[in-house]
């Protein structure tokens, strides 16, 4: 409604409301990306401030990470360490006999579906 009511082409003159639109834009493009978001809320004390995972947590490498392990899934190897923004996750994953740690963001996981 906002975005209607400030929108430029209804105020061609007005800087006020090019201020305004690109104020509204800039919001939505934080809000509409969980990542964004959640950097947005933890620093001000919004959403959660516990952790998702705990040590010895099986847990699946969501297909959106970019990691050459998405997909895979693995046990959370250390409890979580937090820094500003996100909880960050030492991950085990056995693939082909082989045993990997890596980190990953609590974004980057999620539950398994077994």
């Amino acid at each position: 409604m906002m975005a209607f009511q400030c929108h430029p082409d209804r105020h061609q003159e007005s800087e006020e409301s090019h201020k305004k639109m690109k104020e509204i834009n800039e919001a939505y493009n934080i809000l509409s990306d969980p990542i964004k978001r959640r950097e947005y809320d933890l620093p001000r004390g919004y959403g959660r401030r516990l952790t998702k995972f705990r040590k010895g947590s099986k847990v699946k490498i969501s297909v959106n990470c970019s990691s050459q392990y998405r997909g895979y899934t693995g046990f959370v190897d250390k409890e979580p360490v937090k820094d500003t923004f996100r909880f960050w996750y030492m991950v085990r994953i056995e693939s082909k006999g082989l045993t990997t740690v890596r980190r990953f963001a609590e974004e980057e996981l999620e539950e398994p579906g077994d």
